[in-house]
């Protein structure tokens, strides 16, 4: 039975691996941003006007682009600034709002949750109020949106195959709540040690509190699906995996097959990591396909 990030302990095993959830394990990134997350933001930020262009920008941030997977609230305010750049929105009138107070809580909260939010909005600031409302809501919907949707082909395989010789946690910016639903629903807790979510900090504090110091880094694996996930293996010095986004099926295949071995072999590093980034920075660009102000 996994738990929270504080009941992780090191079973002396040689080999550590850091699993993302959404979109790497489990195929909800596209249900949870298009159906959910998505609606909510442009109900709750009354974007109607420009809903087209909203929908575009968010899909753009959150699932198509190098911001893929970032947390929520971050992926909001990039969304938002976006728009403010599209001649079409602004021929309809939108204008970016003053997101001072939401930027600066972004800017010093190390955990980025309802919970630390619901602090900082008891203040009575009224930008923080609603983007809790929406986060929310965006809950709400997820819970009762999301459900039945298995991981991915290759995924129980490498769980297998690797529970032996590896200590593995969920290493994820999705509300705990959520994982340990959708990873108890599937069967797949008594893989993993603990389950950290958003609650628990960062990605970069998941792998520091968890696997840091007590494996060697060319021992240690993060498997995901976006930049964050890489820029926290990059913090721990660790290695990187890439789901590729549309191509999830054959980099599962890939890296049962292949990926593994090399990681347990010593042959990971190096020329080989660098050929998978490549693959990546060509699907999730940076500069989205529409004209900009």
């Amino acid at each position: 039975m996994s738990g929270g990030i504080d009941s992780f302990k090191p079973t002396g095993k040689r080999f550590f691996i850091g699993f993302d959830s959404d979109g790497c394990v489990f195929d909800t990134m596209e249900i949870k941003h298009k159906e959910c997350f998505t609606p909510l933001t442009v109900w709750k930020f009354e974007l109607q006007a420009v809903s087209r262009f909203a929908r575009q920008c968010f899909e753009f941030v959150n699932l198509y682009s190098k911001w893929r997977g970032i947390n929520r609230f971050p992926a909001l305010v990039k969304t938002l600034e976006l728009l403010d750049q599209r001649p079409e929105a602004r021929a309809r009138g939108y204008r970016l709002p003053d997101l001072t107070s939401l930027r600066n809580w972004i800017a010093t909260e190390k955990a980025l949750s309802n919970n630390s939010l619901k602090i900082a909005a008891a203040g009575g600031d009224a930008l923080l109020k609603r983007t809790l409302d929406w986060s929310e809501g965006i809950n709400e919907h997820v819970g009762k949106m999301v459900y039945g949707v298995p991981p991915f082909p290759g995924v129980r395989e490498l769980l297998n195959k690797a529970k032996s010789e590896c200590d593995m946690i969920v290493v994820s910016q999705t509300p705990t709540e959520a994982l340990n639903r959708e990873w108890h629903e599937h069967e797949l807790t008594g893989f993993v040690q603990c389950i950290c979510g958003q609650e628990m900090g960062s990605k970069d504090e998941h792998l520091r509190r968890t696997a840091v110091g007590h494996y060697d880094p060319s021992q240690m694996l993060v498997v995901g699906d976006a930049y964050g996930d890489y820029k926290a293996a990059q913090s721990a010095k660790a290695l990187f995996f890439p789901i590729l986004p549309g191509h999830e099926e054959e980099s599962w295949k890939r890296l049962v097959e292949e990926g593994y071995g090399r990681f347990t072999s010593g042959t990971f590093a190096g020329n080989y990591q660098q050929s998978l980034m490549i693959e990546m920075e060509r699907i999730l660009p940076e500069t989205p396909p529409w004209p900009t102000l």
